[in-house]
């Protein structure tokens, strides 16, 4: 579920660069809405007047003057937005940018992805570098030693937030979210309730009834799908479940299919209109964009209007001691998340408000639901592709519940190849190429460079899979990888012994929720492939192409016919 992991930059830029959103977390970056392009006019055939003659001989000294100050200003501006390496600051090594806009021009007019930039600056500028897009400062960290030093061994020091935009802003009720919050006492408090009435072992097995009731529903539409279309649609179906279950854990609620979908589309809207935006980087343009921002407080307002009954009616059920609330109230009175927020008082803030409370389960429907139902599809792409894979799971599966048992939450615990698809389902494709943005709380060095306390540090994970040095075949899929005998057997995930794929992030802004994130998943493929195997459309098999959205998804979803194993 990293995706309590995107705000920030997200790991992910759409439109302009890749995660996240860089995708996000991005210039793709999640998520996630693309950046305007613009085109550069020549000025060559602008009015007679504009022309400058050569005649200098009397030009006053007045002229002369300004001439010397234009010149010594833009030597200036040059010195200031373009010094990497060395120099006063001692930034790390970048490409030289110009004045005002540093390299934000230069990379849009590449007009390709951001990522691919990225590999390119890394190629010549090594494991950290600088860009200096407007007036915010990149630093970009793509060395496992350094993201692990920086994380892991100096973790508090790179565990806060850069500052967010005036539309972030208006959905993170001022950063009172887990995800962008700064490092701190507020952070510290949101957190806390989190992983304590959300995801400890406690309160995951009493809410399993959850996962089962969304599953068994999963599995009927897959089936009618399949009857009436002849194949499914991975990517959708996977949403929807994994949303359901997401919002059942907040609220505690059972709720209808449609209302479930709306609840789905209006936090994906969100995130696409979060994404960087050119005030980000170039504050003088926000009067350009005040109409972005009329949007975004439209599209708040909708987001309040369709979860605040769910909390309106959650707060009369617990209030009430479970005699109100109506029917679709499911969980018993403190089971569900929201009803850990009523109480809460959070320092700087005190009881949290409703609004607060829509921003705060909202994060968790958000990234949890694009994060786990991704990962799916790109396991299910590679089973379909790979039919021994697909069959290897198969028998696995059978050995450990029967031909006709049903899979539990404690059987996939014990599915170790299961685990390994995953992991490597995580490996060829992290949700995204970045991780959301981290901040210093303080100037710092890192990798014998300056970093300072306002610069977005992005740590851009995507090369850590693809790393040849640290992978055998990292282009491969292979699952085999990640059991005894495998260069990956000992990876963890968490970076603690060392940073080599970091699908939730690592350190203290780790995803909190991760281990929640791979139950689903564990749970979606394993009864899946135990129920249908998973065929490619004759004559249409699946293309691996990307796009970058809030995560890094396939371009054309993924669709396959299903054949019931009773048969």
């Amino acid at each position: 579920m990293s995706r309590l992991r995107h705000s920030a930059i997200y790991p992910r830029w759409p439109g302009l660069c890749e995660s996240h959103s860089w995708s996000t977390k991005h210039i793709h970056c999640h998520y996630y809405s693309h950046i305007t392009f613009f085109s550069l006019y020549n000025l060559s055939h602008s009015h007679p007047s504009f022309i400058l003659t050569t005649k200098t001989t009397n030009m006053p000294l007045l002229d002369l003057l300004l001439l010397a100050f234009a010149f010594f200003f833009l030597r200036w501006w040059w010195r200031k937005w373009s010094t990497t390496g060395a120099g006063p600051k001692n930034l790390p090594p970048g490409p030289p940018g110009w004045p005002i806009v540093g390299n934000l021009f230069q990379v849009i007019l590449q007009r390709r992805h951001f990522i691919y930039v990225i590999r390119d600056l890394r190629q010549k500028y090594g494991p950290i570098f600088t860009m200096q897009m407007g007036q915010r400062t990149l630093i970009i960290v793509t060395n496992a030693d350094l993201i692990h030093e920086a994380l892991i061994q100096r973790g508090p020091l790179f565990a806060s937030r850069p500052k967010d935009s005036p539309i972030r802003l208006i959905f993170s009720m001022g950063k009172c979210a887990i995800n962008s919050a700064e490092y701190g006492p507020l952070w510290r408090s949101l957190r806390r309730n989190f992983v304590t009435e959300m995801i400890n072992p406690l309160r995951i097995k009493q809410c399993s009834w959850i996962r089962k009731w969304a599953m068994e529903a999963h599995m009927r539409r897959v089936r009618e799908e399949a009857q009436e279309n002849g194949f499914v649609e991975v990517m959708s179906n996977c949403r929807l479940t994994i949303c359901s279950i997401l919002i059942c854990l907040c609220f505690g609620a059972k709720i209808e299919e449609q209302r479930i979908k709306s609840i789905e589309s209006i936090l994906k809207d969100v995130m696409l209109i979060t994404l960087p935006k050119l005030p980000d980087f170039l504050p003088v343009l926000t009067p350009l964009f005040r109409r972005q921002v009329r949007q975004a407080r439209e599209l708040r307002k909708k987001q309040v209007e369709l979860l605040a009954p769910l909390i309106r009616n959650r707060k009369r059920y617990v209030e009430s001691e479970g005699k109100l609330g109506g029917a679709e109230m499911a969980s018993p009175v403190g089971a569900a998340y929201v009803d850990s927020l009523f109480g809460l008082e959070v320092p700087g803030r005190g009881k949290l408000g409703e609004e607060e409370l829509v921003t705060l389960v909202s994060e968790v429907i958000s990234a949890g639901t694009d994060t786990s139902a991704t990962a799916v599809e790109w396991a299910l792409f590679h089973l379909v592709k790979d039919q021994e894979i697909q069959e290897r799971l198969y028998r696995e599966i059978v050995g450990c519940v029967g031909k006709e048992g049903v899979v539990t939450e404690s059987d996939v615990e014990k599915m170790v190849y299961l685990g390994a698809i995953v992991k490597e389902t995580f490996r060829r494709h992290p949700p995204s190429h970045f991780v959301l943005s981290h901040a210093a709380t303080e100037e710092t060095e890192l990798g014998g460079y300056t970093i300072p306390k306002e610069a977005s540090v992005e740590f851009y994970t995507a090369w850590l899979s693809e790393d040849p040095k640290m992978w055998e075949d990292p282009s491969e899929f292979r699952p085999g990888r990640f059991m005894n005998g495998g260069d990956g057997v000992d990876v963890d995930v968490t970076g603690t012994k060392g940073v080599r794929m970091m699908p939730f992030g690592v350190g203290r802004r780790i995803c909190p929720a991760w281990s929640l994130g791979i139950l689903h998943i564990n749970m979606l493929l394993a009864k899946m492939v135990h129920a249908f195997q998973w065929l490619p459309i004759p004559n249409d098999p699946p293309s691996p192409a990307e796009k970058f959205a809030f995560t890094v998804v396939m371009k054309n979803p993924l669709k396959a016919v299903i054949v019931p194993r009773s048969l």
